[in-house]
C-alpha cells in the first residue's frame, strides 16, 4: 500500500479545520457585530462631537460662560458660600480656584439628605454659574440633563456616550456604565475577529509563480472603483477597518477600561502587574443616597495641600478641588491654567484627604510610579486623544466618525447577505413543493 506523506495527511486535517474556524470566526463576527452596532453608532458620532465638547458649550451658551461684568473678582470660597447660602439642600463639590479671565465661575454642588425621605434632595440642577465679580448667579443647569436644548446639549450627548442615559434602579445609578463597558469587550474581541478576517485564505491548489501571501491580501486594503453599490460598502467596512486597525483596538480597549475600571480592569491590571492603589481603588463607596459628610473646611484643606505641595517641590498652583461624598475623599489638584484640559490630565498632579480626619491618604503624579500606574493614567487621555494635543482631538473626531459608518456598513452587509439567505432558501422550498407535485 503507497504510504501517504506526512505533510500531506496534516493538510489533509488542517485544511477542513481551517474551514470550521473561519466559518466560525464569521459566525461570531456576525453576532458580536449585531449586538454592539447600535452602541458604536452612538458612541462613535457622540465622540465625534463631544471632543470640542468645552468649545461647543461656550459657542452655544455664552450667557453661562461669558461674565459681563468688570472689576476685581471676589474670592472662589465667597462665591462658594453664595451657592451654598443660595439653596441649603447643596453643598459644593468641585470647583476651580480662580475663574478664567472674562469667564464666570462654575461651581458643581452635591443634593445633601432630606430628612423626610432619607433620599438625596432632588435639585433639579448639580453645578451654578457665577459671576466673579458680583457673586450673582447667572444660571444654573444639570449635567447630562436629557434635552436637547443649547444649554443641555452638549452634556446629554457626553453623558450618551459613555451610559446610555439608563436611569437610577435599585439604588444604582452605573447600569449604563457597564452595559457600554460589556459593549466595549465584546468590541475588543470583535476587532481581532474582524481582522483575521481580512487574511487571505490557505490556497489548496499550487498558488501562482510570483504571487506571496501579502500581495494576495493587498486587495483588502482597497477599495474598488466602480463596482458598485454593495462591493463599495463591503469595501469601505473591510478596507477601512484595516487601515485604523490600531486605532480601533485603542478605542475599545480605553471604552472598557473607562467604564469598567472598578470592576475589572484595576483588578486585572493589579494581579499581572504591580500597581500602587489609590483611595477610589482602595475604599468601598457609600449607597447613593448615603453620602458621608466632609468634617474639613475648604481653607483648612488648602492651607495643608499647599504646605504638602511645597515640601514636595511642586511649583504648580493649586487648579481645583472635589468632594466626593459617597467615597469621602478630598482632592487638590495642581496644574498651571488650561493644563487640565489640554493635556487630558497628565500635567495634573493631585493630592487625596480624608473627608473627616483631613489626613493626607494619596496622591498621583503624571509619569510616576510603576509601568501599571502610568498606564492607568494613560486610558483617559488615550481616549480622548489629548495625549497628542488638537491633532489628537482631530484624530479622534474623525475615528467617531469612522466608528460609526464600519457599524453602518456591517449591518448593510448583514441585511444583504441575509436577504440573498431567504431567498435561496424560499427557492430551494419552492423546488421542492414543485417536485413534490409533480410526483
Amino acid at each position: 500500500m503507497r504510504m501517504i506523506p506526512f505533510y500531506a495527511r496534516l493538510r489533509g486535517i488542517v485544511s477542513p479545520v481551517g474551514f470550521c474556524m473561519r466559518a466560525l470566526l464569521v459566525l461570531l463576527h456576525r453576532w458580536f457585530g449585531l449586538f454592539i452596532a447600535a452602541f458604536l453608532i452612538i458612541a462613535g458620532l457622540t465622540g465625534a462631537v463631544i471632543s470640542w465638547d468645552h468649545e461647543l458649550d461656550e459657542w452655544l451658551n455664552p450667557h453661562l460662560f461669558t461674565s459681563q461684568s468688570q472689576g476685581e473678582p471676589l474670592p472662589m470660597l465667597e462665591l462658594v458660600r453664595h451657592v451654598e447660602n443660595a439653596d441649603p439642600r447643596v453643598r459644593a463639590s468641585f470647583f476651580a480656584l480662580e475663574a478664567e479671565p472674562g469667564h464666570n465661575a462654575e461651581i458643581w454642588v452635591d443634593a445633601k439628605v432630606n430628612p423626610d425621605t432619607g433620599r438625596r434632595y432632588e435639585l433639579g440642577y448639580d453645578h451654578a454659574f457665577v459671576d466673579p465679580v458680583t457673586g450673582e448667579i447667572v444660571g444654573k443647569r444639570e449635567w447630562g440633563e436629557i434635552s436637547l436644548h443649547p444649554e443641555h446639549l452638549m452634556s446629554f450627548l457626553y453623558k450618551l456616550h459613555f451610559t446610555l442615559h439608563l436611569p437610577e434602579w435599585n439604588g444604582i445609578n452605573r447600569w449604563g456604565i457597564w452595559l457600554m463597558g460589556a459593549a466595549a469587550m465584546v468590541w475588543l474581541f470583535d476587532t481581532f475577529i474582524a481582522m483575521a478576517l481580512t487574511l487571505p485564505r490557505k490556497r489548496r491548489t499550487q498558488k501562482p509563480a510570483g504571487k506571496s501571501w501579502l500581495q494576495r491580501w493587498k486587495p483588502a486594503w482597497m477599495i474598488r472603483r466602480g463596482a458598485g453599490a454593495y462591493k463599495l460598502n463591503f469595501d469601505l467596512h473591510r478596507a477601512v477597518g484595516l487601515w485604523v486597525f490600531g486605532l480601533l483596538l485603542m478605542l475599545a480597549f480605553t471604552s472598557f477600561s473607562l467604564n469598567l475600571y472598578r470592576e475589572i480592569f484595576y483588578p486585572v491590571m493589579s494581579m499581572v502587574s504591580e500597581t500602587t492603589p489609590g483611595p477610589f481603588e482602595t475604599r468601598t463607596p457609600t449607597a447613593l443616597h448615603d453620602p458621608v459628610e466632609p468634617q474639613v473646611g475648604w481653607p483648612e484643606l488648602f492651607a495643608k495641600a499647599r504646605t504638602e505641595a511645597d515640601n514636595r517641590g511642586w511649583e504648580e498652583p493649586i487648579g481645583d478641588t472635589f468632594y466626593s461624598d459617597n467615597f469621602a475623599v478630598f482632592g487638590v489638584r495642581f496644574y498651571y491654567p488650561g493644563e487640565d484640559h489640554d493635556s487630558g490630565g497628565m500635567k495634573v498632579k493631585s493630592l487625596y484627604y480624608d473627608g473627616k480626619s483631613a489626613d493626607l491618604i494619596g496622591d498621583e503624579v503624571p509619569w510616576e510610579g510603576t509601568a501599571a500606574d502610568v498606564f492607568n493614567q494613560l486610558q483617559f487621555p488615550l481616549h480622548s486623544g489629548r495625549i497628542a494635543g488638537l491633532p489628537g482631538r482631530i484624530i479622534v473626531s474623525i475615528m467617531g466618525i469612522a466608528v460609526a459608518m464600519l457599524s453602518i456598513t456591517g449591518l448593510v452587509i448583514w441585511w444583504k447577505k441575509r436577504k440573498a439567505r431567504v431567498a435561496s432558501k424560499r427557492r430551494k422550498q419552492d423546488a421542492a413543493l414543485t417536485a413534490t407535485s409533480a410526483t
